[in-house]
């Protein structure tokens, strides 16, 4: 039913965990396949990931590359896009198939999405997923780290990721309509640790200049740079 793609680099101290929730869903039948997309690792990554059954792919280039890459090669009909540090919560797949039975049924084919939350404690992350929430509610426009769950032919449809660097999630979410998102009850629950190294006030202000340049037009290999 799903080809789970991640895509990956250097991450071998969170991979584990985010393979870890698939398997329920492999064992259930609602995931048969999962595909890592390695960016080139320099650490344990692709061993983690072929020690748990995945199959892995090498890809440099970028995160919208590697997406690319792991998605010519899914065999099934649908596609979840998920980080390398990025853990779907307990029950994920039982809504995932509500989804998936729901949109058989439908006009127009969606995809869905997670909710994001930070594995952190304190009132920080828990502002910044209020935000991120807000920004959902308002403007349907999650990011990569929530995930994506799509139909591979809608995916195909609308030319599926581009081989961009950096803001390929962005870029496909363009070309879906706003009826075309669902924001799904679970969450995604994502790696802290960038926002406590860099601080809860400085990372998503980068990120958010990141996105402004973007849609001012400068060239995402420009950005790559602010960004990491």
């Amino acid at each position: 039913m799903i080809s789970v793609i991640i895509p990956a680099l250097d991450a071998e101290r969170t991979l584990a965990a985010t393979l870890e929730p698939l398997v329920p869903a492999a064992v259930d039948g609602l995931v048969r396949e999962v595909i890592v997309v390695d960016g080139g690792s320099s650490d344990a990554t692709a061993a983690i990931a072929d020690q748990a059954g995945a199959r892995v792919l090498v890809r440099s280039g970028g995160r919208g590359y590697q997406l690319l890459a792991g998605a010519r090669q899914a065999r099934f009909p649908w596609l979840l896009f998920l980080h390398a540090d990025t853990v779907l919560e307990r029950g994920w797949q039982q809504e995932a198939q509500s989804f998936i039975t729901r949109a058989g049924t439908g006009v127009r084919p969606a995809a869905a999405t997670f909710r994001f939350a930070l594995d952190d404690i304190g009132f920080a992350p828990r502002l910044l997923e209020r935000v991120v929430a807000l920004r959902c509610a308002l403007f349907r426009l999650p990011y990569g780290d929530q995930g994506l769950l799509i139909p591979a032919s809608l995916y195909a449809a609308i030319g599926g990721y581009r081989p961009i660097p950096l803001m390929e999630d962005v870029d496909l979410l363009k070309r879906l309509r706003r009826g075309q998102v669902v924001m799904l009850r679970s969450r995604a629950l994502t790696d802290a640790l960038r926002y406590q190294q860099e601080g809860y006030l400085r990372r998503p202000a980068r990120n958010l200049s990141v996105f402004t340049l973007y849609h001012l037009g400068v060239p995402t290999r420009a950005l790559v740079r602010l960004y990491r």
